[in-house]
């Protein structure tokens, strides 16, 4: 039996946000830019904004994550 593969949009896909190797959220893509949604309680704090960018989300939440170390 062959199956067939459809290909899916990818607009709406989540990215994995990480810092060392942590997930700490993912990004799903906004008409604002990037919106943060939180999976670590390191990132609770940047739960919900939202970022121009990846990076900038990524850049968030290493200092969130460091912010909350300790």
């Amino acid at each position: 039996m062959q199956h067939s593969f459809v290909d899916k949009p990818r607009g709406n896909k989540p990215i994995t946000i990480e810092v060392d190797g942590e997930p700490l959220g993912v990004v799903v893509p906004a008409p604002e830019g990037y919106r943060f949604l939180a999976v670590r309680f390191h990132a609770f704090g940047i739960d919900g904004l939202t970022f121009a960018s990846i990076e900038e989300a990524q850049a968030a939440a290493r200092q969130a994550r460091l912010a909350n170390a300790g």
